[in-house]
């Protein structure tokens, strides 16, 4: 059973950074991608960005390129998301999610675990 647990989320003024951490035990990680999703109120939850395990290549919404940063290490089977420059619109309950496929990567559907989330609050 794969287990996901996030960190890292808090209040931050506008213009502030934050780093999250998904850790994942249950197993390892050699192919797939892990993603960060996030829910805001009201709002569906929506693709943030994704890493793949094997080669390390990132995909990221263009709602956050430029700003927020995706990174793992293989050998804590841990994925960070770096955000940076953050705006009141990044406030969202932020999920990462594991999919053991290769192929597309900003599908929810297509992930098989997630995450609690741990909720983001960026004050104007």
């Amino acid at each position: 059973q794969v287990h996901l647990v996030e960190s890292g989320g808090r209040l931050v003024q506008a213009g502030g950074s934050l780093r999250l951490s998904c850790a994942a035990s249950g197993r390892t990680f050699s192919s797939g991608a892990m993603g960060w999703f996030r829910q805001a109120p009201g709002k569906e939850r929506e693709f943030v960005a994704a890493i793949s395990w094997s080669v390390g290549n990132t995909y990221y919404a263009d709602s956050v390129k430029g700003r927020f940063t995706i990174s793992r290490d293989n050998a804590k089977n841990t994925v960070y998301l770096q955000m940076n420059n953050l705006n009141p619109e990044d406030t969202a309950v932020y999920y990462c999610a594991a999919k053991l496929q290769v192929g597309r990567i900003d599908a929810r559907s297509l992930y098989d675990y997630w995450g609690q989330g741990t909720q983001v609050t960026v004050s104007s």
